[in-house]
Order: C-alpha cells, then sequence, then structure tokens
C-alpha cells in the first residue's frame, strides 16, 4: 500500500487520532517538514496505542500554512477548498457604479456572500478597498470595491446587481495561475504547497 494510503487508513476511524509532534525547515527553500504519529484509542486500557514507527511529510514549496502541534482527529489532502481561492484563481478588481438604497444592507451582504465564499479561513478587510470606509465608498456612486479571487468577485457582482447597482470585472477570469497550489489539513493546523510526499520514519527508499 502506497505510503500516503496507509496514514490516511490509519487515521480514518473514530478511535483513530494523530499526533503532530514536531515541524522544521526543510533542506530547500519554502519546505516544510511536519512529523506525524498515529494511534487509537483502546477502551481496554482506557488510553491510546501507539502505532510503531511515524510519518515524515514534506509540504514542497509552501507559500502559506498554519501550525498547530498535539493532537488531531483529522487529515486530509485536498486541490479544492476556500484557502485555496487566493492562491489558485485570478485577482479580479471588482468595480461598481450606482448608489444602493440601503449602504447599511448592503454591506451585510456584500459580508455575507464574502463569508458563504471563504467561511472562517479569510477576512473581508483584506481583498476590500480601505481607502475610505466602505459605507462611505458605497455611497460615492461609483469606485472599487475590491480586488479578489474570481468566484468572490463574480458573487460580489451579483450582490451589487441585486441592490440596483452596477458592477463590472476588471482582469483576466479564464487566468489559472501557475503554479497550482493543493493543501494539507492536519486539524486545526494546514499547509498549502505545490505538493507533498509522505515517507515513514527511517525509510529512505
Amino acid at each position: 500500500m502506497p505510503v500516503r494510503e496507509k496514514l490516511l487508513e490509519e487515521l480514518q476511524n473514530e478511535q483513530d487520532v494523530g499526533v503532530l509532534l514536531m515541524a522544521q525547515l526543510g533542506g530547500v527553500p519554502n519546505e516544510i517538514q511536519i512529523i506525524i504519529q498515529t494511534a487509537r484509542y483502546d477502551d481496554a486500557v482506557q488510553g491510546l496505542r501507539e502505532r510503531p514507527g511515524g510519518y515524515i511529510i514534506r509540504c514542497i514549496s509552501t507559500i502559506e500554512h498554519r501550525l498547530s502541534l498535539g493532537l488531531f482527529g483529522s487529515l486530509f489532502f485536498t486541490d479544492e477548498h476556500p484557502i485555496l481561492l487566493h492562491h489558485n484563481e485570478p485577482k479580479i478588481d471588482v468595480n461598481f457604479s450606482g448608489k444602493p438604497a440601503d449602504a447599511s444592507e448592503l454591506i451585510v451582504d456584500i459580508q455575507q456572500a464574502f463569508a458563504s465564499t471563504f467561511g472562517p479561513w479569510r477576512e473581508l478587510a483584506a481583498d476590500i478597498n480601505r481607502e475610505q470606509p466602505l459605507f462611505t465608498l458605497l455611497q460615492s456612486g461609483t469606485g472599487r470595491l475590491g480586488s479578489m479571487p474570481r468566484s468572490a468577485a463574480q458573487r460580489m457582482v451579483r450582490v451589487l446587481e441585486h441592490h440596483g447597482m452596477s458592477g463590472t470585472l476588471d482582469g483576466d477570469v479564464n487566468a489559472r495561475p501557475d503554479p497550482q497550489y493543493k493543501m494539507l489539513g492536519v486539524g486545526d493546523a494546514y499547509f498549502v504547497a505545490v505538493d507533498f510526499s509522505v515517507e515513514r520514519m527511517g525509510d529512505r527508499r
């Protein structure tokens, strides 16, 4: 069985847990290595039984990460996640014209549209135009709402139109940034990198 699949198998049941023991820089730029041990809860001893050996995961060309050492209950690899949108989609300017009937209501809808796109993973303030307060900007009649990944930008246009305004996109919506990044989720920790390799501890084949 391939090593990655073996690691995932050891964490697929409710009684299975993992421990993110440590993280360190690798031997090449932007490589992070993490060391993971897996275990299973044993009712008979009311505690964890560690499995022999452990795993080294190499995060190759890491561009973003959040580290949280300790126990975790889930681990996954994916190339589709809200965190990846800022890396794998083109960044598009959202421009608007027209004034909303209720700027406060529009702000709430903008916040909800952003949250439904990114969940708890991103903050609106990072993508919105901060040259002036959002309330003032929306009442100005014309301007740039912000610059954000395509999925969010397209949703913002629909929100603006819902409020009787015009929204346009400035940028190549069909662009595909290269490289395309992947994500490793380890409990509350995550790593965004070009690719990941998984090895058993002590295995250098």
